[in-house]
Formats: structure tokens, C-alpha cells, sequence
């Protein structure tokens, strides 16, 4: 049996045309164009890369984009003030705080700091608070997990019924997906490094999410024949084979998933896209939200 692949790129790819599609709309309509503005704090070259990307991502859906660059000294009163001034801006609609933060700054304070209105990444414990609340709707979802909801759903994955295991616990992936997948109707289990026959819960599951961030984590033998397996995972590891001296896997061994899974995501191309693209959509739901479009 060889998986179905979940294409992460071509659905992003969807989703991001739509939200073009959206902006332009607005924009039409208000005169206006939804903007992020994103904070960089050091010069860690993955946050870089990825604010980076967001960047080029919110300029080719017709989107505003701002990134605010900071030296690693900046201090935590700093910090705080841009976040201030950024809040009370009405031309921002929506901040991302690019994370970690160089050491010595506290990230859940500048976090907290964030206006509920423009928290596109989700991450504000009010909006977290919400998702995990039965019957409540936040304003905003976390992009990563929303992208993997996005991924199944687009896939004409049924949710509802079904068994679920998420293996990893984080505020910024395990948390907020399980909760997503419960509101949608899945009977969820979460493990973690800590819980006792792992791989036997796991087999139990139709829908895997794994975001343990190890390396291959999660065996293909550890999965239900057909089970939907989502891949969050994405680990550089050591490959003299390849010219970088390295490459890129997920918290899944895919070569063996592939073999028992009925449907996968690869790593790279899975999950990954999504994220930006799941970020554009929360930035015009920011915009609508905030000129009383929504």
C-alpha cells in the first residue's frame, strides 16, 4: 500500500489566492489594503528566512506588509513600546512578533502585549482560551494548526468520528490542533515523550498529528493501515549524500509511513506552506474585523 500524498503546496497555493482575491475586493471597496506588520528581534537566519517570506507572501496576495528589524540588545521596555505604538496604528492590522526571542526577553509578555484585535498569530490566551472553550469562537486560529485542519478538509478528509492522536503537547501546535480536531468532531488523545505505549495508542488512531519535534519520531509501524497521517514536524538532519550536507525530514518516518498511512503529508511541501498562507487569511479577517466587515 503507497500513501496518498497531501499536497501542502498546491492547497496553499489556494488559499493564498483566495485571500488575494479578498484583498482585492477590499481594497476596492474601502480603499485599503490589509497590512502586516511583522516585528524581527537578532539575527537568528531561520526568522529571517521565514519573516521573509511572509513578507514577499503579503506583497503578491496585494497585501501591506511592514517589518520592523531589532538588534538583539534590544531591552523587554523596548520591545514593548514598538508593540504599543503598533497596536494603536490604524493603518496595522494585524502583528506577528517573529519568534524566540533573543534570550533575556520575555516572549509570553510581549505576546500578551498584543492587541485580541490584531493577533494573527493566534497566540494571545484569550484567543487560545476561546478555541478550548466549547461554543466559543476565537478571532483568530494559530496558523499552523488552522493549516493542518485546512489540509484535511481540502483533502475531503472526513474529521467527524473519528479517532485522533496528537503526539506533542506545545501552546503553538499540539494544544490549539487538538482542540480543533475536537471541535470538529474526532474523539482526540494527546501524547507526549511521557506517555506509557505510545506506539499503541498511536496504532489506534485514523487521523495522526505529529508535532514532537524529534526527528522520525513516529515508525510506520506504529500507524493503522489507511490512517491520514499530518506530518508538522520539520528537523534538519546529518546526509553526506547531499552537496548541503543535510536534509530536511518530518517528526515522521516517511519512508515507512508511506508503506501502512492511506494518506501523508510530505516534509517539506506539507504542512509548511500552509502556515503563511493560514497567516494571510487572519490578516484580512483582521482588516474585515476591524472596519466592521466580518
Amino acid at each position: 500500500m503507497t500513501a496518498k500524498l497531501i499536497d501542502g503546496k498546491t492547497i496553499a497555493e489556494a488559499v493564498r489566492r483566495e485571500a488575494a482575491e479578498e484583498t482585492a475586493a477590499l481594497k476596492a471597496r474601502t480603499g485599503q489594503a490589509p497590512t502586516l506588520a511583522a516585528v524581527l528581534v537578532g539575527e537568528n537566519p531561520a526568522s529571517q528566512t521565514y519573516v521573509a517570506s511572509k513578507g514577499k507572501a503579503c506583497e503578491e496576495a496585494g497585501m501591506g506588509s511592514i517589518t520592523h528589524r531589532l538588534p538583539a540588545t534590544t531591552s523587554q521596555a523596548e520591545l514593548e513600546e514598538l508593540v504599543r505604538q503598533l497596536n494603536a496604528d490604524p493603518a496595522v492590522n494585524g502583528i506577528l512578533v517573529q519568534l524566540p526571542l533573543p534570550k533575556g526577553l520575555n516572549e509570553q509578555a510581549v505576546l500578551d502585549l498584543i492587541s485580541l484585535s490584531k493577533d494573527v498569530d493566534g497566540f494571545h490566551p484569550m484567543n487560545i482560551g476561546q478555541l478550548v472553550m466549547k461554543g466559543r469562537i476565537p478571532q483568530f486560529i494559530p496558523c499552523t494548526p488552522a493549516g493542518c485542519i485546512e489540509l484535511l478538509v481540502r483533502s475531503g478528509i472526513t474529521i467527524a468520528g473519528k479517532d485522533a492522536v496528537v503526539v506533542g503537547r506545545s501552546n503553538i501546535v499540539g494544544v490549539p490542533v487538538a482542540a480543533l480536531l475536537q471541535n470538529a468532531d474526532a474523539t482526540v488523545t494527546v501524547c507526549h515523550s511521557r506517555t506509557k505505549d505510545l506506539p499503541d495508542k498511536v496504532r489506534r488512531a485514523d487521523i495522526v498529528v505529529a508535532a514532537i519535534g524529534r526527528p522520525e519520531f513516529v515508525r510506520g509501524d506504529w500507524l493503522k493501515p489507511g490512517a491520514t497521517v499530518i506530518d508538522v514536524g520539520i528537523n534538519r538532519i546529518a546526509d553526506a549524500t547531499r552537496k548541503s550536507g543535510s536534509r530536511l525530514v518530518g517528526d515522521v518516518a516517511f519512508d515507512e509511513a508511506v508503506e501502512v498511512a492511506g494518506a501523508i503529508t510530505p516534509v517539506p511541501g506539507g504542512v509548511g506552506p500552509m502556515t503563511i498562507a493560514m497567516l494571510l487569511t487572519n490578516t484580512v479577517r483582521a482588516f474585515k474585523l476591524q472596519h466592521g466587515l466580518a
